[in-house]
């Protein structure tokens, strides 16, 4: 970003995993900001193969959303290896995916978000980027605690006060479900980008592409493809009701 090309009020970063809440989100903020850059974190996922939609993700966006095209700046992948090392986690490891007695998955990694989050706002530090783009959700977000408003909310105090800078965490999709974030892609790029989602984006916690089934590429029966195949189908409905 040459300096004077835009403020620092019209540029922002998205946590931009590969998945379909944070394409979505990508192109939220694409609609809204002069200038967006995304940031990928590298920590040993299971799941990994979503770090290589990323590439995939935005050239495809380039090619099919023009309107955007002079929009997408730059991509950053930052290895968070120490978080793998010490997440004893379904998802980062071969572990069968199980539920604990309070009904949370053992895909959560402990202090993620908050980790995601604290090296965003200090690339966006470098980078001179006010706007901070993520994809947590409370309605549909499996218990996670650090995916909760309450958390956001409290880590945008924590990161103004500890870098002495203003920054706004954006959480597009906090109280949406799969459906609604389904039908927001449609109203954000129409068609193009809804096929861009299903066909590019990567949501299976085993990590698996496969078939291309309706909704995406998947395993089908972990917890994240469950969450988005029934999305879709409500989505799907909600369209021939219409």
């Amino acid at each position: 970003m040459r300096s004077g090309d835009v403020t620092m009020g019209d540029t922002a970063l998205v946590l931009f995993s590969g998945g379909q809440d944070s394409a979505t989100c990508l192109a939220w903020a694409l609609a809204r900001f002069s200038h967006v850059e995304t940031v990928g974190f590298d920590y040993g996922q299971r799941h990994r193969v979503e770090l290589d939609q990323r590439a995939v993700l935005r050239e495809r966006m380039l090619r099919d959303m023009p309107q955007w095209a002079g929009r997408l700046g730059p991509d950053h992948t930052l290895s968070l290896a120490a978080l793998g090392e010490i997440s004893d986690t379904a998802l980062t490891s071969t572990a069968e995916i199980a539920f604990n007695a309070q009904g949370l998955p053992n895909t959560f990694v402990p202090g993620r978000n908050l980790i995601f989050l604290t090296f965003a706002a200090a690339l966006a530090y470098r980078r001179g980027i006010k706007h901070i783009v993520g994809g947590m959700c409370e309605t549909d977000f499996s218990g996670y605690p650090d995916c909760r408003d309450d958390t956001v909310k409290a880590m945008q105090v924590a990161l103004n006060l500890g870098m002495d800078q203003r920054f706004v965490l954006h959480t597009p999709l906090m109280w949406i479900d799969k459906a609604a974030t389904w039908r927001l892609a449609e109203e954000l790029g129409g068609e193009s980008l809804v096929r861009l989602i299903v066909e590019d984006t990567h949501t299976c916690y085993l990590g698996t592409r496969g078939a291309l089934h309706e909704w995406g590429h998947g395993c089908g029966e972990c917890p994240a493809c469950k969450l988005r195949a029934e999305g879709w189908r409500k989505y799907r409905q909600m369209k021939t009701a219409a």
